[in-house]
């Protein structure tokens, strides 16, 4: 009796096993009937949600086909249309017809792509899509990205010469799908000409026109996209945009910053208002001592000592650029390019903190970078270290 009751709990088992598995068949079924039904068009499901992010944008349709449309805000058409659109088709599906001209199109992820912008190459990395990277600009002793220099090291990664004059024989050879290049591609209009002579296709990142921080960070998310990493991506901006969030409930700090640099011929830059890094002291809680210089512009300009002097003279903080002029590891250095940065407020009061070489290689730390600001401002003399910041002494 006992053993019937056995066999017959077997059967009952048995079959539920044998609907749920025809169940399950019947779904993928109907998915797979779902996608040849969209097979070769564009039918529109939804958009990528994005916060910060103006200059692309990633549509998903039916089936599996996204289309990454970048807004170009270069002026010379010469080396960059004004937008470009490239189309994912999935694994299985066919090419729509009567695409938007000059669309560009893969099938699957890419797996073989050269990126010319270390920043770039810093959100694909956090986003999981290194792998999918091949070929770099920068060699290997110039990154300070770990997990860049192992991939050299594991030679999955090959520097292919300056982005000015990359060896175009090697690039031919080694077939990248995309080349992603900064908008410094624009000052080396020969290289663009080059490519487009080789049948090379390359885009060129908009991140740093994004009006908000947090908008570079964004642009995770477009490569993400090129790589099928999107949830990656989003949880890469999402942790970024805490440290912000949380920023914008506290009291500002009432502290103000210069934000500067001195090249090794002696010229002086600092950032305009309209920069991330303004916009990043901003968000910091601080007042960006600058804050009038070019509200529409990005990048730095020019200026005199004296009119430097006189307008940061009573800067409560300063942020000294170490990766882009000179290199000073003690405040002596720093005022060794000129007397009278000695007279400034911040050097006087032991305010003065330069950043870390990386600063300006990573995109995918901004929030964490404006936090540090924050750090800087609030904490104590006896803080001298920070990620990103370093108190020069």
């Amino acid at each position: 009796m006992k053993k019937k009751r056995l066999l017959a709990v077997a059967l009952v088992i048995t079959l539920f096993a044998s609907v749920f598995a025809m169940a399950g068949c019947g779904r993928k079924n109907d998915d797979a009937a779902d996608n040849s039904e969209y097979n070769g068009k564009l039918v529109f499901d939804h958009s990528m949600e994005l916060e910060y992010a103006k200059l692309f944008s990633v549509d998903y349709y039916k089936g599996g086909y996204k289309m990454i449309t970048i807004t170009n805000r270069d002026e010379d058409t010469s080396v960059i249309s004004k937008e470009t659109k490239i189309l994912i088709v999935p694994e299985g599906m066919s090419t729509p017809e009567d695409l938007p001209e000059d669309t560009i199109v893969y099938n699957g992820p890419l797996t073989n792509m050269l990126v010319a912008s270390t920043p770039v190459v810093s959100l694909m990395n956090a986003s999981g899509c290194l792998e999918n990277i091949k070929l770099v600009t920068s060699d290997r002793d110039s990154w300070y990205i770990d997990d860049v220099v192992k991939a050299f090291d594991d030679n999955k990664l090959t520097y292919v010469g300056d982005y000015k004059a990359p060896d175009y024989e090697y690039i031919v050879a080694a077939a990248p799908q995309l080349c992603i290049y900064s908008t410094m591609l624009t000052s080396a209009p020969e290289t663009a000409e080059k490519f487009k002579e080789l049948g090379i296709t390359y885009i060129l990142d908009q991140s740093n026109y994004e009006e908000h921080p947090l908008g570079r960070v964004e642009w995770a998310k477009c490569y993400a996209a090129l790589c099928n990493q999107e949830e990656a991506a989003a949880q890469v901006y999402s942790s970024q945009a805490e440290y912000v969030n949380e920023l914008s409930k506290a009291e500002k700090t009432g502290k103000s910053v210069a934000v500067f640099y001195i090249t090794s011929s002696g010229k002086l830059y600092v950032r305009n208002a309209g920069d991330y890094v303004a916009k990043m002291v901003e968000l910091a809680g601080g007042d960006y001592i600058f804050d009038d210089l070019n509200t529409d512009k990005t990048g730095t300009q020019a200026m005199e000592i004296e009119s430097f002097y006189d307008r940061a003279k009573d800067a409560d903080y300063i942020i000294y650029i170490w990766s882009m002029g000179g290199k000073p590891s003690a405040l002596s250095d720093l005022i060794s390019y000129n007397s009278v940065l000695s007279d400034l407020k911040a050097v006087e009061d032991g305010n003065v903190w330069c950043t870390t070489p990386d600063f300006f290689q990573i995109s995918d730390t901004i929030g964490s970078m404006i936090n540090d600001i924050n750090k800087m401002m609030t904490a104590d003399d006896s803080v001298d270290e920070l990620t990103y910041l370093i108190k020069l002494k």
